[in-house]
């Protein structure tokens, strides 16, 4: 049902872009381009650009309420960019200078990994150092 609305929108709009395009304006208008100076005399003498205005008046009616109708229905299956999240955890407490960090807890069933320490300088980690001969 929203793509047959939408569908039926997007022909409104166009068709509005048309009969504006083709009413008559203060200097040369479009509805000249094709055909010569008086274009809309087809209508009659002023009866073109009342039905022009008529159509305009009608067009632009069905413009607004099909925007609005649009916006109301939604797009099926949108939702909220937040839906599918968990709500984030509060904000641990700031810490006090000289206290020590707190320790991670371990997770069942995953071993720990074993506490490395930060080589010295002018030392190499054990896997680099060169064999003895």
């Amino acid at each position: 049902m929203y793509y047959l609305f939408t569908t039926f929108y997007v022909l409104v709009c166009l068709l509005l872009m048309v009969v504006v395009l083709l009413q008559q304006g203060k200097g040369g208008d479009m509805a000249s381009a094709f055909g010569g100076g008086s274009s809309q005399t087809a209508f009659g003498a002023r009866g073109g650009a009342t039905l022009l205005s008529k159509m305009t008046t009608g067009l632009a009616v069905l413009f607004m309420g099909g925007a609005l109708a649009l916006s109301i229905m939604g797009q099926p299956g949108a939702g909220s960019l937040m839906g599918g999240t968990a709500a984030p955890k509060a904000a641990a407490p700031a810490s006090t200078p000289g206290a020590p960090l707190p320790q991670p807890t371990p997770t069942p069933g995953v071993p720990a990994a074993a506490p490395t320490t930060p080589p010295t300088q002018g030392s190499t980690p054990p896997a680099e150092q060169a064999p003895k001969k």
